[in-house]
């Protein structure tokens, strides 16, 4: 299995409208091969640094599943109008790849 995780620091204030667009878009996972689940989780703000943390977690099969999504038509379509919104973003996102050791 593969966890796939993007860490957005996104301005206070601009939640509601994050979370909007991810509620919003067709990202048509549910049609790749290997896909199996996926969770847009909303972290505690930093005021002092001015950003609430999310974190898009994709669960996959395995490596090679969550690489072909990202080399696939259907992720160029769900990415299209990513940089429209870059205002709320306090930098870009942070990409983090896990595979399990160990789980239950």
């Amino acid at each position: 299995m593969f966890y796939a995780m993007n860490r957005f620091r996104i301005a206070i204030g601009q939640e509601e409208a994050f979370e909007a667009i991810w509620k919003g878009r067709d990202s048509s996972l549910a049609d790749m091969p290997g896909f199996l689940s996926f969770h847009l989780l909303r972290g505690e703000s930093v005021p002092e640094e001015g950003y609430t943390l999310f974190v898009s977690n994709s669960t996959w099969k395995d490596k090679d599943a969550f690489s072909a999504w990202t080399k696939s038509e259907n992720f160029r379509a769900a990415h299209k109008n990513a940089g429209d919104n870059r205002a709320m973003y306090l930098g870009p996102p942070k990409f983090e790849g896990f595979s399990v050791v160990e789980g239950a």
